[in-house]
């Protein structure tokens, strides 16, 4: 129950407990397919739009120089900063739900448009338009999905699913590839590209209703004062869960949380929140988010370059290539995600990035030894990423759970745009380093920046990180909306304290 008093401004609630309790059912599949889809949606988009790259150049489609194109991926990146900031604070103001639908819809109209770009270099304004709105749909789900996810998936599966979750990037990756071959070679060129933009609108279109269907995360509800719409979607999710599973685990009264309903917090209080109460944290945080998107943009914009250059693979051959190391990236997260809530955050975060590191610094010394061929270099970028993607969608998971809920997906939006800002510089970088592929000297010193970067983000890991694995999420980081003193329990009846309520973990 979800109670307040006439005479009393606060609320006493078992929501949190309730959901933790539950054991996984066909609501929570459901849940996780249709909020998941976004990281798809994301891999197909940006693969797609980078493989269809020359077609724009030909005087039959829109006639684009190459500086234009690859500013393309620059607007998308600028939009998916601007939404994630813009979408993230609406998220921890006007709720998940909300949000969820609207950024998908967003999406939903951008990429679309893109389709519908009039030939000629004349429309670039509005292509590059385009590209922003749907980048902003893709950064605003990066916030609210991770923010309902992990508020509506009990503590026991959180871990391996917002893992897991992000790791369906690069299920997206494989179908935009599968897509641009399909698209490319069985339409004129015209037509092509158009109908490979308007795959990712037509499945958005499809999780809009299914995404409609979901409540709103009680928790949200409840640290929001509402107390009788929090006890409908608990409800709702109990009955749905009781459908297919049986009766429900009794739920302990000691985990009743005391809550006085929040006010709305903006990124004045986030930054309070990251610079005063979890400082530790927020390095933390900000270490894992830009060590690993440096490292995945400079390696996965440049592979085609580094097996074109180095190993004289043709341009019309190197998406088959692609489908090895997007495969290691997609099963890192899906078999190693489980072991993030058993053997634990901190141990795994660190040790598939300092693991990932080192391999990255074999592959190197064997790179610069002339030892590897395309097939062997593209193999050892699977097995380094399947490690390094199973830590990078950790960070997302980090970013989410060590902060209050108040500002959770406004905590997300802030280390995502500075990851995404850190990303961009690393395909430069590498790209300069590859030149003309005379020499291999320069780009091994370049695996081996990335490779201590990565390295650097497990010792943060070691020194700042949290062991979040099955805890509540108001065991991890108290809520602002909770009361009591700091040094007491959070919980008033004496069952678990409040860990790392008001310092790092």
């Amino acid at each position: 129950m979800s109670r307040g008093t006439e005479s009393s401004p606060y609320i006493r609630s078992l929501i949190p407990a309730r959901i933790d309790r539950l054991p996984w059912s066909a609501f929570h599949t459901r849940l996780v397919m249709a909020l998941g889809v976004a990281w798809i949606l994301d891999g197909l988009e940006i693969t797609f739009a980078s493989n269809v790259g020359p077609d724009l150049e030909q005087a039959g489609t829109l006639h684009l120089t190459t500086g234009a194109v690859g500013a393309i991926a620059s607007w998308y990146l600028v939009g998916e900063v601007i939404g994630a900031l813009l979408f993230g604070r609406l998220s921890d103001r006007l709720g998940r739900k909300n949000l969820f639908v609207v950024t998908l819809a967003v999406y939903l109209i951008g990429s679309g448009l893109t389709a519908f770009t009039p030939a000629g270099g004349a429309w670039l304004i509005f292509l590059y338009l385009t590209r922003v709105i749907a980048g902003m749909g893709i950064g605003g789900e990066y916030a609210a999905i991770n923010s309902a996810i992990d508020e509506m998936i009990p503590a026991k599966y959180r871990g391996r699913i917002d893992v897991a979750v992000n790791g369906t990037y690069w299920g997206g990756a494989i179908i935009g590839t599968v897509v641009t071959l399909w698209a490319l070679n069985q339409f004129p060129v015209f037509w092509g590209w158009r109908i490979g933009f308007i795959v990712g609108p037509v499945c958005a279109l499809v999780i809009i209703y299914v995404r409609k269907t979901l409540p709103e995360s009680p928790r949200w509800q409840i640290m929001h004062g509402h107390a009788d719409e929090a006890e409908a979607s608990i409800r709702e999710i109990e009955e749905s869960v009781k459908a297919t599973h049986g009766p429900l685990p009794e739920v302990d009264p000691s985990r009743e949380l005391e809550i006085r309903p929040s006010q709305q917090f903006g990124y004045l209080t986030l930054l309070k929140v990251l610079f005063q109460r979890y400082p530790g944290r927020s390095v933390l945080a900000a270490a894992l988010m830009i060590t690993q998107s440096f490292l995945y943009n400079a390696i996965f914009f440049t592979s085609s370059l580094v097996l074109n250059s180095f190993y004289h693979v043709a341009a019309t051959a190197t998406p088959y290539y692609f489908f090895a190391f997007a495969a290691g990236n997609l099963l890192g997260p899906l078999t190693l995600g489980r072991l993030f809530d058993t053997i634990g955050r901190k141990v795994m975060i660190s040790s598939t990035y300092i693991g990932s590191g080192v391999l990255l610094v074999v592959s190197a010394v064997l790179f610069d030894q002339g030892i590897l061929n395309a097939t062997t270099q593209t193999i050892a970028w699977a097995v380094i990423f399947f490690f390094a993607s199973a830590g990078a969608s950790a960070g997302y998971l980090t970013a989410s759970e060590v902060f209050p809920l108040e500002v959770r997906a406004k905590a997300i939006a802030v280390f995502f745009a500075i990851a995404q800002v850190f990303g961009a510089i690393g395909p430069i970088f590498y790209g300069s380093l590859i030149g003309s592929g005379a020499h291999r000297g320069p780009l091994f010193d370049g695996y081996l920046v990335g490779a201590g970067l990565m390295i650097l983000g497990g010792v943060i890991t070691i020194v700042f990180g949290v062991n979040a694995e099955g805890k509540s999420l108001e065991d991890v980081a108290q809520p602002l909306s909770v009361i009591g003193k700091p040094s007491e329990a959070i919980f008033r009846s004496g069952g678990g304290g409040a860990t790392g309520a008001t310092a790092d973990g």
